[in-house]
């Protein structure tokens, strides 16, 4: 066992983990973070992020405004039956892909001095004697305060039994992703919502002239068509903009995949572990906001851990505290991310949500404020 006892151990090196090592780094703790992958790879994301974060970014070192980033403005949603609405986006956001973001990410962490283990995956985080021993395939590290920054599902999650994975499955559960970087035509401003059966597509575009083309869907639809293939030749294409889209883009790549995608309630707080990320709770992709609310997640974990650790606030306070900030800030956001979810899927209610936000624009702007936060 590694003897050290570092002062904050991550789990996950997502968008949450990485730019909470960023900030605890810099304000001169010992750092240490496990990822299961090796930078860069890609992940199924949306890769949109709203402009709320991207003066934070900056502040950690990531240089946006060099970087040449689409910035996105409008938002299309279409229905099945071909339906379309256009709309502005009150705040706005930016494209650009994971196997940039946190690449680069990662780099300035290093540069930080934040210990990264790549290839490493977290087996289990044993906390005793207000000590939490992380075990890994790499060996077993110890540290005063454990973050889970790990994503949407880990076997961190099926081992403590966490209450989304117990639950059977239902409208906010057992769902796929599916995600390309293609080349196409599309309006370089405009992220697009397409609805189909049981799921919903997305574009914009990221970084080189590419687009992320990312798509939800109940697992069922795969399984009835039994190819990824086919139920895009079917499923997707039943909505003639999708149709139009898949047959006008060259993808770049084999698709990436993810399964059993839950939308139900998660812990910030479990076995003394704070979470951040996915891991605390996903906001459904229709939203736009998971990427910004990761790196504001990361944000306030670290202003409590540092107040833990230079003992301002006990263990429980930092629980406590890091919980209610959590839910005041994203509590509601989640909410209606879930009320929105069941609009999209279906026909009729795609057509009726689409109708409704065309006659009354004050509440589409509305819609959109209550699933995004200001800048912080």
């Amino acid at each position: 066992m590694n003897e050290i006892v570092y002062d904050t151990a991550i789990v996950g090196g997502g968008l949450a983990g990485l730019t909470l090592s960023i900030k605890l780094a810099v304000g001169g703790r010992s750092v240490i973070l496990f990822e299961k992958e090796q930078y860069p790879f890609h992940k199924v994301c949306g890769e949109y992020i709203s402009m709320e974060c991207w003066d934070y970014l900056h502040t950690l070192g990531l240089p946006l405004k060099n970087m040449s980033l689409p910035l996105i403005n409008k938002l299309v949603i279409t229905s099945p039956s071909g339906n379309i609405l256009h709309t502005k986006l009150p705040l706005g956001g930016f494209g650009i892909s994971r196997y940039k973001i946190d690449n680069d990410l990662k780099n300035i962490a290093i540069e930080k001095g934040v210990t990264i283990l790549e290839n490493c995956r977290a087996d289990d985080i044993v906390f005793e004697k207000e000590i939490f021993v992380i075990k890994t395939n790499a060996g077993s590290f110890k540290s005063r305060v454990c973050c889970g920054c790990y994503g949407k599902r880990s076997n961190m999650d099926v081992k403590w039994k966490r209450n989304f994975i117990t639950r059977k499955n239902n409208k906010l559960n057992n769902y796929i992703g599916v995600k390309y970087h293609v080349e196409t035509n599309s309006d370089a401003e405009t992220i697009s919502l397409h609805n189909f059966k049981d799921g919903y597509c997305g574009i914009s575009k990221i970084e080189d002239n590419r687009y992320c083309l990312c798509y939800l869907t109940n697992a069922e639809n795969l399984k009835k068509c039994g190819s990824i293939e086919k139920m895009e030749q079917t499923v997707l294409s039943a909505n003639p903009f999708l149709k139009d889209l898949l047959e006008n883009t060259r993808k770049i790549y084999q698709p990436v995949t993810i399964s059993q995608i839950s939308f139900n309630i998660k812990s910030q707080v479990e076995n003394h572990v704070l979470m951040a990320g996915d891991s605390a709770g996903m906001i459904t992709p229709l939203c736009g906001n998971g990427m910004s609310m990761a790196i504001h997640a990361g944000k306030i974990a670290a202003g409590y851990i540092s107040d833990f650790l230079d003992s301002k606030i006990s263990r429980d306070e930092l629980e406590v505290c890091y919980s209610e900030q959590w839910e005041s800030l994203f509590g509601k956001r989640l909410r209606t991310g879930r009320i929105i979810q069941y609009f999209f899927g279906k026909v009729w209610l795609s057509d009726f949500f689409i109708n409704t936000m065309k006659q009354f624009p004050g509440l589409t702007k509305k819609t959109i404020s209550l699933t995004h936060g200001k800048p912080f």
